[in-house]
């Protein structure tokens, strides 16, 4: 583990302007967040905040928002964002406290679905050469090796099943080398690697599940039993 707990605190705040207006972030700033397992997901609906949660905490551990890892800084001339220059972590012994403390013990990567290539690009990885799902996994054959904070955002959106597969065991390897990943995700492939800890978001905020207990779960698992149940509402006849 590298970070415990992560919080931020503001003195007040406008519960209708945005971020603070997002449940899972009001839940955030009255309680922060407590890592339990070196693999966290973070699981919910399009709107519900869980991006603007990794995001944040990317940015709290110093991680660019564009994208890339802890050695390349600010690629994007996009300020932090309101929450993540607030955000605040309480390190694990050893390791996280060498890395909450030391600028160049640090060691992360931060990999969002929309700028991925164009991060990989400035790290050498030339995404020209490659399929989008391709250079997705050359990043985490390449820059996934070492104890440090990988965050994630939706990386299943240019993979395959079986490249989805080769994720789990990535980060299977890499959590057990030191390394903790936070996740943001709508895949119950992703979400079903055993020992992670699920928090799913909503407009409850956030709490804890079972992989058999979430939603996206048990919406692909009916689905898939029957289509037609789900499509007969949304396919004109």
């Amino acid at each position: 583990m590298i970070i415990e707990r992560a919080y931020a605190h503001l003195s007040s705040y406008d519960e209708e302007t945005w971020p603070w207006s997002v449940p899972c972030v009001q839940q955030l700033l009255n309680e922060g967040l407590r890592f339990t397992a070196p693999v966290t997901f973070l699981v919910g609906e399009n709107g519900s905040g869980k991006s603007t949660l990794v995001e944040a905490l990317a940015e709290g551990f110093g991680l660019d928002s564009y994208g890339g890892s802890h050695d390349w800084r600010y690629a994007s001339p996009r300020a932090k964002s309101t929450l993540g220059e607030r955000m605040k972590f309480e390190a694990a012994s050893g390791r996280g406290r060498r890395m909450a403390t030391s600028w160049s013990a640090r060691k992360g990567f931060f990999l969002r679905a929309e700028t991925a290539l164009d991060a990989l690009d400035r790290e050498g990885f030339s995404p020209d050469h490659l399929s989008h799902g391709e250079g997705f996994l050359a990043a985490f054959r390449g820059k996934f090796l070492h104890a440090g904070l990988y965050v994630l955002d939706e990386p299943e959106a240019a993979l395959s099943f079986s490249s989805c597969l080769e994720l789990i065991g990535h980060i299977d390897r890499l959590s057990k080398e030191g390394g903790q990943v936070i996740c943001a995700t709508h895949s119950p492939l992703l979400t079903a690697l055993p020992g992670a800890d699920i928090i799913e978001v909503g407009d409850h905020g956030m709490r804890r599940v079972a992989w058999r207990e979430l939603g996206i779960v048990d919406h692909w698992r009916r689905y898939l039993a029957d289509p037609h149940a789900y499509l007969r509402h949304i396919v004109e006849p």
